[in-house]
């Protein structure tokens, strides 16, 4: 089952290392992260994809308790949250794909970020599943490139990470 946890950590050299090489000194995959500052400079918010059933997810957020630098981790199927995504596809770009590349892109609230004589380069953000479909439904134009920043997460309401 898939998990999307936040981990606060204290922004310093190293402790991404530290996080990574947690899960994969323990035989645990990672299937996205996103990591940035937070609104305190002293601090990152990282947002960790990875799968496991209760057992192995209760193990993960022990181990990372341990780590140092992290101050909260959250299992963030626990409560409700909002998640989104973002991806820039790399369309060909013909006199026939053009009005189809312009019409997806608006149907999914996307936007044309560059313009070459061969190429169109689509922005869309949202939840994993409307990624999934966008990308289906380009596919067919002649995607050249896609490049996917990873889920990022945080509790809905009052909640806070690790709160």
């Amino acid at each position: 089952m898939k998990h999307t946890i936040s981990v606060l950590v204290e922004n310093e050299f190293g402790v991404l290392a530290r996080v990574a090489g947690l899960f994969s000194g323990r035989g645990f995959n990672i299937d996205s992260l996103s990591v940035a500052e937070t609104q305190d400079p002293d601090l990152s918010l990282m947002t960790i994809v990875t799968r496991g059933d209760d057992q192995i997810m209760e193990q993960i957020i022990k181990q990372l308790h341990k780590l140092v630098n992290v101050l909260k981790v959250t299992d963030l199927q626990e409560g409700a949250y909002l998640d989104r995504e973002m991806v820039l596809i790399k369309v060909n770009a013909t006199d026939e794909t053009k009005p189809e590349i312009l019409r997806l892109a608006e149907i999914f609230r996307g936007k044309v970020v560059d313009v070459s004589p061969k190429t169109y380069t689509v922005e869309v953000s949202g939840p994993e599943d409307k990624i999934r479909a966008v990308l289906e439904l380009f596919h067919p134009l002649g995607v050249r490139e896609v490049v996917r920043t990873g889920k990022v997460a945080m509790p809905r309401g009052l909640q806070t990470p690790g709160g």
